[in-house]
């Protein structure tokens, strides 16, 4: 049980402690804000796009954790 714990603690960490910025363009966003005059915009798209990308997968953890938690109570009672 505590091992289990401890490689959940530990995993996460790591993942956390790895993050690095992330640099989310196709090749067509790249090549139409490319340029010096559009440093800010193509940072904004950068960002929507990574906050596009996390939303489903926030979501997935969300469901995935409310049907583990549905299912620990089952089983206890």
């Amino acid at each position: 049980m505590f091992k289990k714990i401890k490689f959940q603690f530990i995993a996460l960490s790591f993942l956390i402690l790895s993050s690095a910025a992330v640099q989310a363009q196709c090749a067509m966003c790249r090549a139409a804000l490319g340029g010096e005059s559009n440093v800010a915009q193509a940072q904004a798209v950068n960002d929507g796009i990574v906050y596009l990308m996390a939303i489903p997968y926030i979501l997935v953890g969300g469901i995935g954790y409310a049907v583990y938690r549905l299912y620990k109570k089952k089983k206890t009672t």
